[in-house]
This record gives structure tokens, sequence and C-alpha cells, in this order.
């Protein structure tokens, strides 16, 4: 095993650095991986920009990178669902397994889970990750480490949809088209949606929306009223749509998701935004509007694999740049910059192990 360790920690807010750090030793119930993809979310920005992400502060070092996919290397005694050499996709947080949320099946919800890339707890942008056996998934052959790195922002998107009730037929309003937003566009269309509109301040990324399958796009410009957002949506989905989904955060979308949606119907709060914002609550209560917050994802994980690996979901489209973990930094800028939407660190080089090339 080589002991080259190259790891993209983070020092303080703007202070991104690659160094090198030993090798981790593993538990019984953990695997050791050699990290293959690392995906760039905006959460890793906003660490890396400003030292916090809501209300997770940077206070310490961390090592960066929660979007990852890796082969395993090594497995702990008790390790049974995996072997050296398995592909995996990881779920990145691992809870505490025996406290309420834990025993009630809302894992993610667990005061205790260590999540990757999140103070205080390290991520995975690292040469060699030791991970719960558990909380890896084996990839099909004709999975890419690519599609497993993209699992993880893809269970957001399943998350938010089962949380807001889509099903067959369903009229879908999406506020803002980065990547959250697109794969929630996704598994939208994929669990059924029939009428999905999405909106967004660029009109380059409405374009890549529509060709992902949104019905109906909305340029949002600075001169369009609220009332007029309001509309326009109504005129292009012929509807008010059953759900709305804010993958933004800004009050703006937050707003525009609670006015728009049908009397009855759920809006779903995806964006991290301000801690406080001022909306119209009382014309969505009295409109008995259900406001529905996520928080990351949980059991989703099986089922954005299942829905990659039988092609019902296409992630690949999202990946628009690729860096090696030795252009860590240039990487992280295109992302602050927004110039694509999933930017792919690559930590072995590219389709390295990818048993078909993609």
């Amino acid at each position: 095993m080589s002991q080259d360790n190259l790891t993209a920690l983070l020092l303080k807010p703007k202070d991104l650095q690659l160094v090198q750090t030993k090798i981790p030793e593993i538990a019984d119930d953990e695997v050791l991986l050699r990290m293959d993809c690392v995906g760039i979310c905006g959460s890793d920005v906003h660490y890396w920009q400003t030292g916090a992400c809501g209300h997770f502060v940077l206070k310490e070092p961390m090592v960066m990178g929660h979007e990852a996919s890796g082969v395993v290397a090594k497995i702990g005694s008790k390790v049974k669902n995996l072997k050296p050499g398995d592909r995996v996709a990881i779920e990145p947080g691992v809870p505490c397994r025996v406290c309420e949320f834990c025993k009630t099946g809302r894992y993610h919800l667990c005061p205790d889970i260590a999540f990757c890339a999140t103070p205080p707890f390290h991520g995975n942008l690292v040469r060699y990750y030791k991970h719960a056996a558990d909380f890896c998934y084996k990839l099909p052959d004709h999975v890419s480490m690519e599609e497993g790195a993209l699992l993880e922002p893809l269970s957001v998107g399943i998350h938010a949809c089962r949380r807001g009730g889509v099903t067959a037929g369903a009229s879908v309003l999406v506020l803002g088209a980065g990547p959250i937003g697109l794969v929630t566009l996704l598994a939208a269309r994929a669990m059924g949606a029939s009428n999905i509109l999405i909106t967004d301040i660029l009109q380059s990324r409405l374009d890549f929306a529509a060709k992902l399958g949104a019905n109906h796009t909305l340029l949002v410009t600075r001169d369009l009223s609220e009332a007029d957002l309001v509309r326009k949506v109504h005129e292009l989905m012929g509807t008010h749509p059953d759900i709305s989904i804010d993958a933004s955060g800004a009050q703006a979308t937050v707003r525009g998701a609670l006015l728009a949606t049908k009397s009855g119907g759920v809006a779903v709060l995806v964006g991290m935004g301000s801690p406080e914002l001022t909306v119209p609550l009382a014309g969505a209560v009295a409109r008995e509007v259900d406001i529905r917050g996520i928080f990351r994802y949980v059991n989703e994980y099986p089922i954005a694999l299942s829905m990659v690996s039988s092609g019902l979901i296409d992630v690949k489209p999202l990946v628009t740049h690729h860096f090696s973990m030795e252009e860590t930094l240039q990487a992280y800028e295109t992302a602050r910059r927004g110039d694509g939407i999933k930017v792919m660190i690559h930590v072995q080089p590219r389709d390295a192990n990818n048993v078909k090339k993609f």
C-alpha cells in the first residue's frame, strides 16, 4: 500500500491546502478506502470561503469532501458485506444507531451523527479514508465511480420529493436550477411527476434543466414582481403546483414556494439560507399549505443507486468539469465561480476504477 495520503485540508477560511496525513487505522466494523471520485458541493464552497454553513462552524482544520466513491483496500474483522477491490458509493453520515431517531428509522436526525466534512468531522477528499462498512454501497459493474459520487446529491433530491409526496401525475414547481434543484427535477420525473416547472436567475441553467426533462422553465429577472412570478408559474403550468420545492434557500424563493403552491398542497424547503426569513405565513396557513423542511436524506442511498443502476435516472450529464486531486484549488475556484453544474475531483486517474469507459 502506498504511503502517499495526499489530503485536502481546510486550515481556515480561504486557506485550503494539500498536505500529507497518516493513513488511518480501521476498526472491526470499518473499511479502508482508496478514494476515487469526490464532488464539490455548495456547502464545501461555503466552508472554504466563510468557515461556516448554516449553524455548522469551522473551529479547527478540516479535511474536505463528502460526495464520494472509492475502492475497498482493507476490511475490518467483522465486515461481511464487502471485500477488497469492491467499488463503493459512500453515504457520508454515520449515526449512533441507538438513539430514538436511529431506532425509529430517522437516523439523519441523530444528534451524534458523524457527517463527512461537517465540523468537527473530517471529510474524504484524501487518498485513503476509513468509513463504516454498512454505510458503503457496492456499485454494479456498469455504474461509474462518478455516478457513485453523485448518489449523495441525488439522495437529497429523492428525499425532498418523498417528503413532498411526489407521485404519478403530480405537478411540481422547483425553485432554483443549481445542482440540488436539478437532481430534484430528475427525482421528481423518475417518481412520476408529469408537469414540472423549474425557475432560476440564469438562462444557461434553465436550458440545461430543459434537456434533463423540465416541462417548463422560468427565468426570474430583477424586474419580475413577486405577484407576476406566481402568475407566470400558474400560467405556464396550467395549474397551481401540488408540490413546490425550494432548492435555493433565498427569501424570494421560499416566499415563491409558499405563494405558488395550491391550497392543500405541500411546500418543501431544501435550501439553507439565512437563519431567519420574512415569509407570507398567514396566507399559507389559511390555505392549509403544508410546510416541510428536509435535512440531508435518510434510507435514500439504496433508492438512488437503484434508480441510477436501472437507468431510470441519468446523472452523468451533471458532471461538467473534471480535475485531478493535485488541481483541487483550481476545482474549488471553478465551483465558486459557478461555471458549471457539478465539479468532480479524481483522486485516482479518471476511469482507473471504472469497469468500462464512460
